[in-house]
Parts: structure tokens; sequence; C-alpha cells
């Protein structure tokens, strides 16, 4: 039976800890396979993670026993802990190159093709972009009797020059969920717009304070006012 995520979609969790097998076989194959103890730090990786996630072990085994059971996940023997690895390329049926983006999509999130190409120099060398593009056309138009597309291009982003991609191995991208994602990663965007309009009504408070002043002052003197500007936001005198 293909491997069709329509149907029998993984959960975030579940992509993440496959994705994780996938990343360290490539990039520290000497730790490979992985111990339960592994697969969770890597899982919790501040860094080439979107979004950051805090799994637990109990999570993280619970995720591999469900793998396991797809044939997605299998133990190793030997040893005094029990060692995981992938199965990924055989049940899913894609060669190296997809195995690696999709492997990046599940681990950082949509990317562009010229982003994927260079988050996947550790786990395999693109020659170009164009390169890049053609395995990732290749996934899109998945045939049905395949089990159907593993990946979506996304509209492009107000904004944004390029479009990005999506995997679809959790089922249809949820993409209210993803603007609200997209949001959340740049927090500093709206507290920078509430910091500028704090500043320039400050600003405002402050003049209108010193044109008292001075109309009391010149009223005291029995000096007429000069005229006064209207007051104009910052940048527009």
């Amino acid at each position: 039976m293909p491997f069709d995520p329509a149907s029998h979609p993984l959960s975030a969790l579940e992509a993440r800890v496959l994705a994780t097998l996938m990343e360290k076989e490539r990039t520290v194959p000497d730790s490979y396979p992985l111990t339960l103890n592994a697969v969770t730090t890597g899982c919790n990786q501040k860094t080439a993670r979107e979004p950051v996630m805090q799994v637990s072990d109990a999570q993280a085994q619970e995720a591999l026993d469900s793998l396991r059971l797809r044939s997605l996940v299998c133990e190793s023997s030997g040893g005094r802990a029990t060692r995981y690895e992938h199965n990924f390329q055989r049940v899913v049926g894609v060669p190296e190159q997809s195995a690696a983006l999709l492997g990046l999509l599940m681990l950082r999130g949509p990317q562009t093709a010229g982003e994927l190409r260079i988050n996947a120099e550790r786990w395999h060398r693109f020659a170009d972009i164009s390169s890049v593009e053609a395995f990732l056309d290749e996934l899109r138009e998945r045939s049905a009797d395949k089990g159907g597309p593993l990946v979506v291009l996304l509209p492009r982003a107000p904004g944004t020059r390029e479009p990005r991609w999506a995997h679809l191995l959790c089922g249809p991208v949820d993409m209210q969920a993803l603007s609200a994602a997209a949001a959340a990663s740049s927090p500093g965007a709206a507290p920078a717009g509430a910091a500028l309009q704090a500043r320039v009504e400050a600003l405002e408070a402050d003049v209108a304070a010193l044109q008292a002043t001075v109309r009391r002052l010149c009223a005291e003197l029995g000096v007429p006012p000069q005229a006064e500007a209207p007051l104009s936001p910052p940048g527009q005198d």
C-alpha cells in the first residue's frame, strides 16, 4: 500500500521525530541510530527548527512507537540502550534528494527553493536551484497510485519575492495557521510600531506643553505670540 499522507497524515510531533532521525543520519552519522534521549534532544533544538518544540521523552517515545507501526521507524538491537533509525525512503518511495527536501521542510517549515538548496548543504549538495525545483516539481506531481502529492507551492506572500514550498506529510496546509505562525515568528514588528506611536504621542504632548508656556509668557510680557505651525508627524517637515 503506497504512503498516503492525505488519508493517514503524520502528526506534527511524528514529523519532527522522523525528520530528526533523517537529519542526524546525515549530519552526525557516528551517533546514528539514535537513542530516545538523542531523539528528544534533536526534536527540542533551538536552531534549524520551525517551530521550536518542547518534547518530553514520553512524547517522543509515543511518536516513535506510532512511526514504527507504520514502518517509518525501526528499532536497532545491540548495546545497552534501544536505538532508532528511520525507514523513510523505502516506505515513501522517493530518492535521496527528495527525502532531503522533505526532511528539511518538516524540520524548518515552508522555504523557497533557494533556501532549501542552502539548508540542504549537509544533507545533499544540489548543483543549482533548478535541480532543487525539479525534485520539488516531481514531489508535487506525484501520481495518485503512489499516494498523491507530497509538497505544495504556496501563494507568494505580500512583500516577498519568491514563493515558498511546504510539505503535505501532515495533510493539507492550514493557511490560516501558517499566517499566524509567520506573524508570531517576527514579534518585533508589532512592538516596534506601538513604540513608535507612543513616542510620537509623547513628542506631540511635549510640543503642546511648550506652546502653552510660550503663550503664557507672551501674555505676561504683553508680546503678541507668533503664529503657531500645526503639528505634523516626524519626517514630514
